[in-house]
């Protein structure tokens, strides 16, 4: 299994971002899936799940902010993210809602003025 996330970047306070994992070697569809943050010093924590019912749940720290999605077609995750804060700013990984699968090269998220 194969994960790469993309989409991140220094963004401004209140900005927004979309990043992007695409996944291969899995059958996707049939996989509830998640996105995780780290921030340096910081473990690895959970952002937000998305089941294969289309279920969601987020973390308190982004309800109402960020919002998890998938493509099926395109074995592709995505993860929108409005109002950014600067405690947003982490790297950010993909992964089973398990963490069943080697970790991706995460993608880098800098909120700052």
């Amino acid at each position: 299994v194969q994960l790469v996330e993309s989409g991140g970047g220094l963004v401004q306070p209140g900005g927004s971002l979309r990043l992007s994992c695409v996944t291969s070697g899995m059958v996707f569809a049939i996989k509830h899936m998640a996105w995780y943050r780290q921030a340096p010093g910081l473990q690895r924590e959970l952002v937000a799940t998305l089941d294969t019912d289309g279920t969601t749940t987020y973390a308190t720290s982004v309800k109402g902010r960020f919002a998890i999605s998938r493509d099926n077609s395109k074995n592709t995750l995505y993860l929108q993210m409005n109002n950014l804060k600067p405690e947003d700013t982490a790297a950010y990984y993909c992964n089973s809602r398990w963490r069943d699968w080697p970790w991706g090269p995460g993608t880098q998220v800098t909120v700052s003025s």
